[in-house]
């Protein structure tokens, strides 16, 4: 338990300052809008700049954060929240301590570079079962009750976002932001699974002792279909299950260790219908 608090603060670390350093270096230089509540922190910080108002986007990240966060706690998961939380307050720190300087002078290297680390801050606070708040919490709290990645809705959000921000400062900085966020949302769809599903077709000798295994360690359902090897003409069974794909490494550890000889082929899954066990984030 304690070493898996000590990861879930790495990850929450590393994201908050993967994320600060990637609005300093790559997204203020050029004017760029980050995403979610972040980037309407920041576009709120603008606006009341230009009516004299200081509201820095750190100071907006923890308040937008708080009226979510508390829905959150209830209905998603208290140490997820609450590390969660942990990366807006590290983030919104380190934005107000680290002074970085542009590393280049080009528009669409800063949006390539900056696009892709940004999104791989968001993953990396995924993986620790925690995020960078905000527009995640809704995210994963749709995607949870509904069983499926919602990634896609929350760009077009963004997009939305980056409109208003474009009608106010001009649309060549808007136009560059949606490319921005495109290249970090498809980031985060390349490093985070947990709505992705595959299909396991299992062909061993031991059917029993793995479905006897797979039981201890998953919550999901099997079918067993016992035949024959068409080239061995030994008996053998076909076993058929879906599973998450961020579970599909432990299974296959767990499955070689009862059947050295198994025969795993990981398949896709475009579509499910029907009940799937979701584990909650905690």
């Amino acid at each position: 338990m304690k070493k898996r608090y000590l990861i879930m603060f790495a990850a929450v670390f590393a994201s908050a300052l993967l994320q600060a350093f990637t609005m300093n270096t790559f997204l203020e230089p050029v004017g760029l809008l980050p995403s979610g509540f972040t980037g309407i922190a920041s576009l709120l910080s603008k606006i009341t700049g230009k009516i004299g108002i200081s509201f820095p986007t750190s100071v907006g990240m923890v308040v937008l954060n708080i009226p979510v966060a508390l829905f959150c706690y209830q209905h998603i998961g208290k140490k997820f929240v609450l590390f969660s939380m942990l990366q807006v307050f590290l983030s919104s720190t380190f934005l107000r301590i680290m002074a970085s300087e542009p590393l280049f002078d080009d528009v669409l290297l800063n949006i390539c570079f900056g696009g892709f680390l940004y999104g791989l801050a968001i993953s990396i606070a995924l993986k620790g079962n925690a995020s960078t708040a905000g527009l995640d919490f809704i995210a994963l709290y749709v995607s949870n009750r509904i069983g499926k990645s919602i990634w896609q809705y929350v760009f077009f959000f963004n997009c939305g976002l980056l409109c208003i921000f474009g009608a106010l400062f001009g649309w060549e900085h808007a136009g560059y932001s949606i490319l921005f966020q495109f290249i970090s949302t498809k980031t985060i769809d390349n490093f985070y699974h947990r709505f992705k599903r595959v299909t396991l077709q299992i062909t061993t000798q031991k059917p029993d002792a793995l479905v006897k295994e797979y039981v201890r360690i998953c919550r999901h359902g099997i079918s067993v279909v016992d035949g024959h090897g068409g080239y061995s003409g030994k008996p053998m069974s076909l076993l058929h299950t879906v599973v998450s794909t961020y579970e599909v490494q432990d299974i296959l550890f767990h499955l070689k260790q009862v059947d050295p000889a198994v025969i795993v082929n990981v398949l896709p899954t475009e579509t499910f219908v029907g009940t799937f066990y979701q584990k909650p984030l905690d």
